[in-house]
């Protein structure tokens, strides 16, 4: 037997990799499964987008390999957006950088910037790919946390005690996976001082900034912040693109060259008729936006019917496509959703999975049409 790289002794199977297996066992023997536990749109992408796919698709000469940078026009598109939802001015040549998915560009980034022992500020509770990927490159997780009953902002008197040890790089994530909340432009402002006083490279996951949210907000806009801190963002969410693999990495180009070392190491550049629809999506005015908050809204709506009959308790004020709820005292999230998928064929996701302070409560995904949460409202 040969035995696998020591940097697998901490990292398990991703939770949803596994669950879903027994999801989808559970539906091969003829259970109704009603899966509200992924945060996978469900929703189509805009007819424009998939047309711009199609029409470069079929011609002779765009099947080969891409700039690993991405169409200049993509870069321009981006830089458009950005300067049009979040007020934010970026160079297209040097100041982005086209990434398939957020998820590969939390490896590029730590892979650039990371060193074994380096040590990596996460969020608890939080999305578990930093975690995941903190250990694969043997640098060392160290969680801040995230509370209820302080909105899930960061508690800066354990930041500068953890700072004390030494900190390389810190992930940010607002409007907040999996609990929805908001950061104030004040926190973000602190968070970008902190940066500053600490040599810590800040980078911040925006990809749920447009979905029932006030006012759409990226650290980049903070007055200081390129010093310290790069920005993730993807059109998964916000255009209904999960499986066209299409994010982005905003900031001073300096931090981005470190970044493309390693991405033009380890893959080439999208396809072009991807490209061509990521254009085309950006290009949408805000009526998109609109009409996915109506859909959005609606189904929330139900989702908190849902978790009132259970008995769990929630915020209306929250963004992005989950709910976050807490289970009544003394409930064990992982036992509860266990039981509602055996017994009501419905699955969601447990708290716990996201970190130590998710223990206790659960999530619901809105990437779910609303007959499907009216037959779940139903069951319960």
């Amino acid at each position: 037997m040969i035995s696998p790289a020591q940097r697998l002794n901490n990292v398990k199977e991703y939770y949803f990799s596994q669950k879903l297996r027994e999801v989808a066992q559970l539906k091969a023997d003829g259970a109704p499964i009603i899966n509200m536990g992924i945060g996978s749109p469900d929703l189509p992408p805009h007819e424009s987008v998939i047309e711009a796919l199609n029409q470069t698709s079929i011609k002779a000469d765009v099947h080969g390999y891409q700039s690993y940078q991405g169409l200049p026009a993509l870069r321009e598109g981006i830089a458009s957006f950005y300067k049009k939802y979040y007020q934010v001015q970026l160079q297209p040549q040097d100041e982005i950088l086209p990434m398939m998915g957020s998820k590969e560009a939390i490896m590029h980034i730590s892979m650039a910037y990371l060193n074994p022992g380096d040590k990596v500020l996460i969020p608890n509770p939080g999305y578990p790919t930093y975690s995941s990927v903190t250990e694969l490159v043997g640098a060392e997780a160290i969680y801040y946390d995230l509370k209820g009953e302080n909105n899930w902002l960061p508690d800066f008197q354990q930041l500068e005690e953890f700072a004390k040890k030494g900190i390389k790089i810190m992930w940010i994530n607002y409007p907040h996976m999996p609990t929805g909340a908001n950061a104030p432009e004040t926190t973000l402002s602190q968070l970008v001082e902190f940066g500053k006083k600490h040599g810590i490279l800040l980078v911040n996951d925006n990809p749920y900034s447009f979905i029932l949210t006030a006012k759409p907000l990226s650290i980049l806009s903070i007055p200081g912040a390129r010093e310290v801190a790069m920005e993730l963002n993807s059109l998964s969410k916000t255009y209904n693109m999960p499986g066209w693999r299409v994010g982005m990495l905003c900031g001073k180009s300096t931090y981005l060259k470190e970044v493309l070392k390693v991405k033009s190491n380890m893959d080439s550049g999208m396809f072009l008729g991807i490209q061509k629809g990521a254009i085309a999506a950006l290009n949408l005015d805000k009526t998109w936006f609109e009409q996915m908050d109506d859909i959005y809204r609606s189904r929330r709506e139900l989702v908190w019917q849902i978790i009132d009959k259970i008995g769990a308790s929630y915020d209306k004020s929250s963004s992005g496509m989950f709910v976050w709820a807490k289970l009544p005292e003394g409930q064990d999230s992982k036992a509860f959703v266990d039981q509602l998928l055996q017994k009501n064929h419905l699955f969601i996701a447990p708290g716990d999975i996201f970190g130590s302070n998710g223990i206790g409560y659960i999530r619901f995904s809105l990437c779910v049409p609303e007959d499907k949460i009216k037959e779940a409202l139903k069951r319960i």
